[in-house]
């Protein structure tokens, strides 16, 4: 049983992760969207809520970026869980930590060591972060696997949410700025969809990936055909030193190295939580997908396992 001390910071914890209200934010603006029912929501109607830049010079438009949440938010109601990046994981304050440099420690949940955030400042001393439109739908608690059947979410996500985005924000249209990615459910999910439909991405990844054991050769298999349809498709994988999956994670990356993949890889500190969401997570979210998709010149290597 946990003790007093103990339970009233897991409660503390549990609260903050469930967050409360409407987030705001000085750089971003909120809308959420009622889709109605779709074929893959049988809670009601299906839900997004997406993050549209308040900077930049009339007739300016950004790249696109899809992220989906994990299965905490899965489970909850649709108009709930659409809200897991922007409030939930944090990710409007990651909007106005990065417009607004030095990050310091705390932006981090205290999760990132000095040389790491030191060379984060610097790069973005010399490359503001330019911003992005960001799509975070409700995602269904479907395996997107042998298990359940996720293909109805996939088309949602191609043929309904985008072309909203695309027509009412400034969001570009080219499958070369658009990107997905996730965390947990999500970033299987993201991963699963990306690979299997690379000509509409230019950008795909996955955080602490909920993988499971023995598939990495079909997840090779995957890839290796995504790159061969797409060669300049750009790929992500993150696991932690606490994710439940970095096993599998770290079994992904090798694999990936050895048959030619190029793809950034990063093991970073923190647990598979919201405290790992709402610091490393969103603002690594946001950092790279913002490069990626800006196609800018990367000034490190591709990091893989050796």
């Amino acid at each position: 049983m946990l003790g007093a001390t103990a339970a009233v910071a897991c409660s503390r914890e549990q609260a903050a992760a469930r967050g409360s209200g409407r987030p705001t934010s000085k750089q971003v603006e909120l809308v959420e969207w009622d889709f109605g029912p779709q074929p893959f929501c049988a809670r009601g109607s299906a839900r997004a809520a997406v993050l549209v830049p308040k900077w930049g010079t009339p007739g300016q438009r950004f790249p696109v970026l899809i992220a989906l949440h994990g299965r905490g938010e899965a489970v909850k109601p649709p108009s709930e869980g659409a809200l897991g990046w922007p409030r939930d994981y944090a990710l409007m304050r990651a909007f106005d930590r990065l417009r607004a440099p030095p990050l310091t420690p705390r932006d981090y949940e205290g999760l990132v060591e000095p040389a790491r955030l030191a060379e984060t400042n610097a790069r973005l001393a010399r490359q503001p972060f330019a911003g992005l439109v960001v799509a975070c739908p409700w995602r269904p608690d479907v395996r997107p696997m042998a298990t359940g059947d996720i293909a109805p979410y996939a088309r949602f996500l191609l043929d309904v949410l985008l072309p909203r985005v695309r027509a009412e924000t400034p969001a570009l249209g080219a499958a070369k700025s658009t990107g997905i990615d996730g965390v947990s459910l999500g970033g299987v999910t993201a991963l699963r969809i990306g690979l299997t439909c690379p000509d509409e991405f230019g950008a795909v990844g996955g955080i602490q990936p909920a993988l499971a054991d023995g598939q990495t050769a079909d997840w090779t298999a995957l890839a290796r055909a995504a790159r061969a349809r797409r060669p300049e498709l750009e790929l992500r994988l993150v696991t932690s030193l606490g994710d439940y999956f970095r096993d599998p994670v770290y079994e992904l990356s090798r694999a990936w190295g050895a048959a030619g993949i190029a793809h950034d890889f990063e093991d970073l500190p923190g647990p598979h939580d919201y405290v790992f969401n709402r610091g490393p997570g969103s603002l690594g979210l946001l950092l790279w997908h913002d490069r990626a998709l800006a196609r800018a010149p990367r000034e490190d290597p591709v990091h893989t396992v050796q």
